[in-house]
């Protein structure tokens, strides 16, 4: 831990950092200070024969295990023809060609994970993520049905669905604005497409996303104090109980707006859209789904009862 100033607390505080998520937390309030921090420490490399001498820095790349068929190979040289008692006979055509082929990168792969990494870092996504994106694609290609389908939504779905095994979901929306050739349907279908292929050999549920999921990101975009972010916290995990036939982001979006009306420091509406990426009218939709049971899931240490009954519908 290491102090620094917080914004919310308006003091110097000492500083938690959560290396999974890259996030360094306020051990006060516990407002996110610095989202993706990137560790710029070194790194070593220790072998049983080194000798105290040694500069334990690392030197090179570490090695992508998902490229380790594209690696290094044994080739066998062409005997020359005549002299030296070796063989006139030329190797088969196709030896040569699969030892051409072994012994150079797998350009495809190197060029995939590039944009899936170009495309992680326009989302501000952890390295955790990128790599699961990557195995992703690579199971996916192993079993060869992607020809014909449009291989900036095949990446875009690959990096959707790691966000969400991960535990750090995105939106299809959000997803769609950090690449270019793509609508938000196309990268709709491919995930689909990829799921339905790999769901048995993953052997893992890609899960239910709930509103909670998306909450503390779209207060901390819209930058909302640490009471409200709190509130608003509580609020959606008291939605869960009710049966409301909305997208999880809708509820997010309606949540905050909610707490919004009844903060010291208001938001407007297109504020509120812009951070959650839901249109106006979809939040004020939500919000009237929502109205019913305001008395029930707003927390009473935050508002009043009376304070409630003034919302309007």
């Amino acid at each position: 831990m290491s102090d620094t100033f917080c914004r919310d607390c308006n003091s110097l505080t000492e500083v938690v950092f959560d290396h999974r998520a890259g996030d360094a937390i306020c051990s006060e309030c516990g407002l996110v200070l610095e989202a993706h921090s990137v560790d710029e420490t070194a790194e070593w490399r220790s072998f049983a024969d080194d000798s105290n001498d040694n500069d334990p820095n690392r030197v090179g790349g570490p090695v992508n295990p998902l490229l380790s068929e594209a690696g290094l190979s044994t080739v066998i040289a062409r005997p020359k023809n005549g002299g030296g008692g070796g063989s006139s006979e030329a190797l088969p055509s196709s030896v040569g060609k699969w030892q051409g082929r072994a012994s150079k990168p797998n350009r495809h792969l190197l060029d995939i994970f590039g944009a899936i990494a170009v495309m992680a870092d326009r989302l501000g996504l952890v390295t955790t993520i990128k790599d699961r994106a990557n195995e992703i694609y690579k199971k996916v290609e192993d079993q060869k049905p992607l020809r014909g389908r449009n291989q900036d939504a095949i990446v875009a779905a690959c990096l959707y669905i790691a966000c969400r095994q991960e535990n750090k979901p995105r939106t299809v929306k959000e997803i769609c604005t950090a690449v270019s050739g793509a609508t938000k349907k196309e990268i709709g279908r491919a995930k689909e497409f990829i799921w339905k292929h790999l769901e048995a050999e993953l052997g893992l549920e890609m899960g239910t996303i709930h509103a909670g999921d998306y909450l503390r990101r779209f207060c901390s975009n819209l930058g909302m104090k640490n009471r409200d972010v709190k509130a608003a916290q509580e609020m959606v995990q008291n939605t869960e109980e009710l049966v409301i036939r909305r997208s999880p982001i809708s509820v997010a979006a309606a949540v905050i707006y909610t707490i919004n009306q009844l903060a010291d420091e208001k938001k407007s509406l297109k504020d509120i859209s812009v951070a959650t990426r839901v249109a106006e009218g979809t939040i004020k939709n939500s919000y009237r789904d929502l109205h019913p049971h305001l008395a029930r899931i707003i927390p009473n240490w935050f508002a009043n009862e009376e304070c409630v009954k003034n919302l309007q519908p």
